[in-house]
């Protein structure tokens, strides 16, 4: 069973949303057991991202994607995978950099399961 909490100021900008939940199956908490991806809101701080010291992101694109972000919210969440209850984001760097410059605690993730052996194919 998980617990949803959202909490918004009446300006109704998102300040904070949490994902929990308990399992007896040893499972990861925040993905349910489904074959597919999963959407969720993940805070930002919860997403490690292992190739951003390698790359670097356009500015200018950064810029549009806050004032799009600003105006309508983010139309299409990052991927994320999940490795034993760890999130890795490699993609989505863009969007990724927008919400954190414009102090938005969480992003709107597509998250798929994947194993150690998952995550060392991306990390080549």
């Amino acid at each position: 069973m998980a617990n949803f909490v959202l909490q918004l100021p009446n300006n109704l900008r998102l300040r904070s949303f949490t994902v929990s939940s308990a399992s007896s199956n040893g499972a990861s908490p925040g993905v349910p057991q489904s074959a597919g991806p999963v959407i969720l809101e993940l805070p930002l701080d919860k997403i490690r991202r292992p190739l951003m010291r390698t790359r670097s992101n356009d500015q200018q694109k950064v810029k549009e994607l806050m004032d799009s972000i600003k105006e309508i919210g983010l139309q299409v969440p990052i991927d994320v995978l999940e490795v034993d209850g760890v999130y890795y984001g490699f993609s989505g760097c863009h969007r990724y950099e927008a919400h954190q410059q414009l102090g938005l605690p969480t992003i709107r993730c597509k998250i798929r399961r994947g194993t150690k052996e998952t995550l060392r194919h991306h990390l080549r």
